[in-house]
């Protein structure tokens, strides 16, 4: 089992192409206000990026360079750390943004080619793997695996010269950026205990998630976990929270609600079905389970859910610096 692959896919996220920014010098766009993760591909020239709370530290991005931002931070890009000349329109920015359109920036020519790419998710879902990474993630063009240099010149050739089923072919490229990013940044960054991440560092921890994602609706215990694992029940309870940064049983209990989170949103199943699925003989059972993780009973859940369904506002430029 993949379990980045399996998490990913039941925290329902999905990439979106948004503004493409062609920009020539002395140039510098703030970006506040985003909801969701954004990142940057560049696929030619440079630029600088600045967060907002630490104005004296820029990175240096170069061709090639791939950034993400898991939680959309206020931030500006610009065409050099000192360049102090904000976006004047962010109305035309934002309607760029919807139309996946060129922003044209600074003085001609063009020199710097930037491609924005958002990653929405399901928020009902707890179990997620971007928000359990670093406010930026810095992937060099050089840093990637094979393949991924290949992928970002893809984006450019399906961006500038639009053919038959582009939208889709743009849909997948944008997912498999973003896994491959995660797989050129991880191997560096070693040590992610205390959050999900912390199942990758574990070949114990990994394999009990395993077992756990595989059955989920089996009467696990810590003590049948770790007898299937041939480990003591003493061992994976200290290993498991060192990891995750929780106790195999509480783990379980969140998968546990976040199918049916997303079996609830997405489906007219029966709640009686998803109890069942989810390893709960008992309605009453599983609905006082269901309130304790998310506030609200199943059935509530379900109708508050779809009635608030909608796309997320994501990369919203300032008008000021």
């Amino acid at each position: 089992m993949d379990l980045v692959a399996d998490v990913l896919e039941i925290s329902g996220v999905r990439g979106t192409i948004g503004a493409r920014i062609e920009a020539g010098e002395n140039w510098s766009v703030p970006v506040v206000g985003c909801t969701a993760a954004v990142l940057y591909v560049v696929a030619a020239g440079g630029a600088w990026l600045t967060l907002r709370d630490r104005p004296t530290s820029s990175l240096e991005l170069a061709t090639g360079d791939v950034v993400l931002m898991p939680a959309g931070p206020p931030h500006v890009l610009s065409s050099s750390p000192r360049t102090d000349t904000p976006f004047t329109d962010p109305a035309a920015a934002a309607r760029a943004y919807e139309a996946g359109e060129v922003i044209h920036l600074g003085s001609p020519p063009t020199r710097t080619r930037i491609l924005t790419i958002s990653y929405e998710c399901d928020h009902t879902v707890r179990t997620q793997v971007i928000d359990a990474l670093p406010e930026v993630v810095h992937v060099r063009a050089d840093q990637g695996e094979t393949g991924f240099d290949d992928t970002v010149r893809m984006l450019g050739r399906e961006l500038s010269h639009p053919r038959l089923a582009g939208r889709a072919v743009l849909n997948s490229l944008v997912d498999i950026l973003l896994v491959q990013v995660m797989r050129a940044w991880l191997p560096t960054r070693p040590g992610h205990q205390g959050t999900w991440l912390g199942v990758l560092g574990d070949p114990l921890v990994h394999s009990a998630v395993e077992r756990l994602h595989a059955e989920p609706a089996r009467p696990w215990t810590t003590a049948t976990l770790a007898s299937t694992l041939a480990v003591s029940r003493a061992t994976l309870s200290r290993r498991f929270p060192a990891a995750v940064g929780q106790s195999p049983g509480a783990y379980l209990t969140q998968w546990r609600m976040d199918l049916a989170a997303v079996r609830l949103r997405k489906t007219q199943d029966p709640i009686e079905s998803i109890a069942t699925a989810v390893g709960y003989q008992s309605v009453p059972a599983f609905s006082r389970a269901f309130a304790r993780s998310h506030g609200t009973t199943p059935g509530r859940f379900r109708t508050t859910v779809k009635r608030h369904e909608g796309r997320q506002e994501i990369w919203r430029p300032s008008s000021s610096g």
